[in-house]
């Protein structure tokens, strides 16, 4: 069976162009796992243009599914998504 694993970065782009916190990435977990979302993708970037370190960890706590996060495996990603 295929499952869905929605990307959220998207938002994140939008949301460090405007400026401030819309939309909200968490928010937007919420929703994409409340409307049937089989897990939650993020790719956090060293240039931050999308999901933050600080996104990461805000939206750990609300994940009911499955939390992939993809990036390039530098040691330093690899401890940060074992910590997380």
């Amino acid at each position: 069976m295929t499952k869905l694993s929605v990307n959220i970065n998207k938002f994140a782009t939008i949301r460090n162009a405007r400026g401030g916190n819309t939309p909200n990435v968490v928010e937007a977990a919420i929703n994409c796992q409340k409307f049937g979302a089989d897990g939650i993708t993020i790719h956090p970037r060293q240039d931050k243009r999308h999901i933050t370190k600080k996104d990461m960890w805000d939206i750990k706590p609300i994940i009911t599914t499955e939390y992939n996060i993809e990036g390039y495996p530098s040691s330093d990603f690899i401890e940060m998504v074992i910590n997380v």
